[in-house]
């Protein structure tokens, strides 16, 4: 018998270093393997590892039986992995993806010869179990799974517009969301379902604002700009104002409050300037006759806590209004810290009055601003009112004896007004810091994470709906309430939607705040670290996007099963009892996350169609309290720390600190599995989900150009127009996209040249409807920065 031929020296090595990776594969399962089963995990890692060293040890040895276990291994884990998941790409992968390309390359050339396994066959096995794999993994790309396909047909236009429509001329955008209704709706409809896939940039301007070496991490371009007359209004990071040529997005005119940067900041933030126009007979609070200049305004509220009056036809300041233009918004506080209290959010606008909220830094002490709102006169800035919700007496005003309540909770996103009801709408949220409670007094609480209507008059608190009790997770409510006159067939019912992190959107008759769809007390999980306690029950809305399943490790995803495993590690290592565990030192998983499953985007309401769109996302986070020690003194032993929401969050005054994070996996993806965003229609008839689908790709998160839609997080919100189009800029990937209210479907897209976390905006000049969005990125989210405003339009 003759010996074979020699084989190449290079086989031998790739068949040594492919038995030592399968080796190195067992090994690591193994260990993964038993230590999840050790949490109470899945016993399958902790069977496979070991087969897997048998696998490598076969290989060693040049055995042919490598081939048949590894068959055997690779066909178990496509049983266990269906039976798991079903047939859902994107949760299939990361359980096959490492253990059929190890099979494909072992059926390589180099590993048949080195083998000797050529001619007896035992190769095809293996072969077989990899096409079959293959073929599941291809088959379960085009099965679609967590979307809902359905249409929105709505109601025809009845002629009867909403009461707010009436005073915003069509070709126009008065407010952050059009109107003080904040429905971020237009009824221009010369884009359409039919044309929309022809628009074209129509002009491009650049603020040149972009981040400096001292600005904080979250410096974003968030804004949505306003467009009155032949003019676009809109500020950028460092809240500089910009009034550009509607038609060409020529400037005209710039203002620059000087806000100077500082690192220590949480936020630096813009997300718009409000307009006001004195009409006729007009009069001050005091009776007066309003001052000749600054006949049309616009109110900027700064980072710095100043609130600036500006002429909006030429950007110089309304010099009668506060002192030289402007108000300091630190006036009646106790503590002044420089960027301590942030106003990033445009306030309301009335005949009369600003209405004035603003941000607090989150989770620093308990020594903080108050969250006041306050009401001021629009013409000479003279404080009119205040509502103070942490203070016994809600209404008193500041005075050489009295300030404002430290702490109280604050109402740091855009609210909403109906001036014919007299009443403006705040979205409360916390009082600092968020993830502890124990301190809490009742009266401190009794507003946070609520639903409050005002007075626009006096400020006086007309009534209230709390969305979470004794809120331990940050789960306030985030976004614009959105005002709707409901068509029903006992009659018109003037509602408010309200969303809010938690998926929740609460739906309330606005004159009495009434549950208009239910909201049953749902009991949650209790157990709150020492010295705090749980509320029994919260509110679960009927209308919501809160997952209906609690997560498993089985919903635990990465992007090879190494990464799967440590995620399922992870996950069982931490505290979940669904939504509302709370807080610990264990660590507890908070799904959907901090961010919230709405943010300061909001809805997006077509008032004729009774119909709503929405971009919900559900980003996991971990919530961990840190006890005190060296790393975590009780009280500040230096200046205050750069602003940061994420990481570890000091809370002094109180036992303890908290790290905060996304829930990632050792590669830096989402642990569980995608999709993590979507766009959905809400028909507000029957307050049902008709259609819902993902949305967002990879393309700008990865270093590979790879494209895979996925479902993207994201930050802004949607805006829906009466040519039945929604349009959308809010993913982490660098698209603007427009989508057919009725199904849902994607109709166009195009790239923008950085992140568009911003909202969009409509208007028509000269006869044309235009699309403006801002995109600038978010400094937090990680998409590319940028300081570009774009309008599109459709061709000539």
């Amino acid at each position: 018998m003759t010996n074979p031929a020699p084989y190449p020296s290079y086989s031998a090595w790739l068949a040594r270093i492919t038995a030592g990776v399968t080796l190195v594969f067992g090994l690591a399962v193994t260990v993964g393997g038993v230590w999840l089963v050790s949490l109470g995990g899945s016993l399958y890692y902790a069977i496979v590892g070991p087969l897997l060293l048998a696998t490598g040890v076969l290989m060693w040895r040049r055995s042919r039986h490598a081939y048949s276990l590894f068959a055997l291994v690779l066909l178990g884990t496509l049983a266990w992995a269906i039976s798991e998941v079903g047939f859902n790409f994107w949760k299939l992968a990361p359980r096959l993806d490492m253990l059929v390309l190890l099979g494909i390359w072992m059926l390589l050339p180099f590993a048949l010869r080195r083998l000797s396994i050529r001619r007896n066959a035992a190769w095809k096995p293996l072969a077989g179990v990899v096409g079959l794999s293959a073929l599941v993994l291809l088959v379960s790309m085009f099965i679609h799974h967590d979307e809902i396909q359905g249409n929105l047909q709505g109601l025809p236009f009845d002629g009867v517009a909403q009461a707010d429509t009436k005073d915003v001329p069509d070709s126009d955008w008065y407010a952050y969301g059009r109107t003080s209704y904040g429905d971020h709706s237009s009824p221009l409809k010369q884009i359409n379902k039919e044309n929309v896939g022809k628009l074209k940039v129509a002009w491009t301007f650049r603020t040149g604002d972009m981040p400096g070496k001292d600005d904080p991490v979250e410096s974003t371009f968030e804004v949505t700009p306003l467009k009155v007359g032949h003019t676009v209004y809109l500020c950028s990071a460092h809240q500089r104002v910009y009034a550009l040529d509607a038609a060409t997005g020529q400037l005209k005119w710039k203002f620059d409050p000087k806000v100077r940067d500082d690192a220590t900041w949480q936020h630096l933030t813009c997300r718009g300037v409000s307009y006001h126009e004195t009409p006729d007979m007009a009069r001050t609070i005091d009776g007066a006759e309003p001052p000749a200049e600054c006949r049309k305004r616009l109110i900027l509220p700064t980072n710095d806590a100043r609130l600036i009056a500006l002429d909006a036809d030429t950007g110089e300041r309304c010099a009668s209004f506060g002192r030289n233009g402007e108000i300091d918004l630190n006036d009646g506080m106790t503590v002044k810290t420089h960027g301590f209290f942030e106003g990033t959010s445009p306030p309301v606008l009335t005949k009369q009055m600003v209405i004035m909220a603003g941000s607090v830094t989150d989770n620093y002490s308990t020594v903080e601003p108050s969250g006041v709102i306050r009401g001021f006169d629009v013409y000479t800035g003279k404080l009119v009112w205040a509502w103070d919700s942490g203070a016994k007496d809600e209404n008193a005003l500041p005075s050489a004896t009295h300030h404002y309540t430290p702490n109280s909770p604050n109402a740091w996103t855009v609210m909403s007004a109906d001036e014919k009801l007299g009443m403006v709408y705040v979205p409360v949220g916390m009082s600092t810091p968020d993830i502890w409670g124990g301190n809490r007094t009742p009266t401190m609480e009794r507003y946070t994470s609520s639903l409050v209507a005002l007075d626009i008059s006096t400020g006086k608190r007309i009534w209230s709906y709390q969305t979470v009790h004794h809120d331990l997770w940050d789960m306030d409510l985030p976004s614009q309430p959105s005002l709707v006159d409901l068509k029903t067939p006992q009659g018109v019912i003037p509602a408010i939607y309200a969303p809010a992190k938690t998926g929740n959107i609460f739906v309330l008759d606005r004159r009495t705040g009434k549950l208009v769809v239910p909201a049953p007390e749902t009991p949650v999980p209790q157990g709150a670290a020492k010295g705090d306690w749980t509320s029994a029950t919260q509110p679960y809305s009927q209308l919501t996007f809160q997952p209906t399943q609690k997560l498993t490790d089985a919903d635990m995803w990465g992007a090879t099963m190494f990464d799967q495993l440590a995620c399922r590690v992870m996950f069982k290592k931490m505290r979940y009892d669904g939504p509302f565990t709370p807080p610990n030192l264990q660590g507890t998983l908070v799904y959907p996350g901090n961010v919230g499953m709405f943010e300061w985007g909001g809805i997006a309401v077509d008032p004729d169609r009774q119909i709503a769109i929405a971009n919900p996302m559900a980003m996991p986070f971990v919530s961990q309290l840190k006890e005190r020690g060296p790393d975590n003194p009780a009280a500040p032993n230096a200046q205050h720390p750069p602003g940061s929401e994420v990481g570890v969050q000091p809370m002094y005054g109180t036992p303890y600190g908290v790290d905060l994070h996304v829930f990632l996996s050792p590669m830096g993806l989402p642990c569980p599995a995608p999709p993590w965003g979507y766009i959905a229609g809400i028909d507000l008839r029957t307050n049902k989900i008709l259609w819902k689908h993902k949305v967002g790709t990879t393309r700008d998160s990865t270093p590979l150009p790879l494209s895979f839609e996925l479902g993207m997080p994201m930050l802004g919100g949607t805006m829906v127009t009466g040519g039945g189009v929604a349009f959308l800029t809010a993913t982490m990937d660098n698209y603007i996209r427009a989508f057919d209210v009725t199904t849902g479907k994607l109709l166009w897209q195009d790239r923008l040249p950085a992140g568009g976390q911003s909202t969009p905006m409509t208007y028509s000049e000269n006869g044309r409807q235009y699309i403006v969005t801002a995109a600038g990125g978010h400094g937090s989210f990680g998409t590319k920065l940028g300081d570009y405003v774009i309008a599109y339009r459709l061709p000539e």
